[in-house]
């Protein structure tokens, strides 16, 4: 077996983020995302519950109408059905979150 890096091929893309699937097992979903600074606020209400963590960079969040700044390091927990949005992120930025699916 051979591991993988979360670090390797980090680059951000031109604009927007990019989304890698890491595992899916069993109602799990670990994705790694990595974010251009350029990015088009979009809101998001998930079916699932999400637990994000930020591990470099810096982004401003807004989560059910309260804003959250996170910094490298920093995680949260987003409960299903509850609106959020990246407003806005350092160029680079790179985070990992965790989609818990009820089966």
């Amino acid at each position: 077996m051979t591991p993988a890096n979360l670090f390797a091929d980090a680059a951000p893309p031109p604009e927007g983020e990019r989304f890698e699937a890491l595992l899916s097992h069993k109602g799990l979903l670990v994705e790694r995302i990595v974010s251009s600074s350029k990015i088009a606020s979009q809101e998001y209400v998930q079916e699932q519950d999400e637990w994000v963590v930020l591990l470099q960079g810096e982004a401003l969040l807004q989560v059910d109408g309260e804003s959250v700044q996170l910094k490298s390091g920093d995680y949260l927990f987003i409960p299903s059905r509850t609106p959020h949005t990246v407003l806005s992120v350092s160029d680079g930025a790179l985070w990992l979150a965790v989609h818990l699916h009820s089966r």
